[in-house]
Parts: C-alpha cells; sequence; structure tokens
C-alpha cells in the first residue's frame, strides 16, 4: 500500500506543511528534514490505530515550493 503525501511551503506562516486525506494526516515544521520524521512517525501511528497498517507501506512525498522572483 502506497500514500502520497502533499508537501508545500506556506509563506505566510513560514512553514512547511504536509497533507494526506487517504490517512488522514496534516502537519507542520519550519524545517524540511523535521517534517518528513514527523510525517512518518505520524502517518504509522494513524494506520497502526485505523488497523490499516500493512506490510510494506510506502509514503510518496510531493513537494512544491513556489517563490515569486518579481
Amino acid at each position: 500500500m502506497s500514500y502520497e503525501i502533499a508537501i508545500t511551503w506556506d509563506d505566510d506562516a513560514g512553514v512547511w506543511c504536509a497533507v494526506c486525506d487517504e490517512i488522514p494526516l496534516a502537519l507542520e515544521s519550519n524545517s524540511f528534514d523535521a517534517l518528513i520524521g514527523k510525517v512518518k512517525i505520524v502517518a504509522y501511528e494513524i494506520l497502526e490505530l485505523n488497523g490499516r497498517l500493512a506490510e510494506n507501506v510506502k509514503l510518496c512525498f510531493r513537494t512544491a515550493h513556489w517563490e515569486n522572483i518579481a
């Protein structure tokens, strides 16, 4: 089973945001690496609590970072 995690930068809040409706999961952190670590821990816990943790669960991280240059 695989889950796609959408990661975006919230310029107004100054944090990285991770969202996955399938798990469900919504997290934020000011560090990209810290966010990835949080997602792995929290996704595991949520899936386990909901009885949906199977072998070979994969997380696919999709990242977008938009910047104004003009």
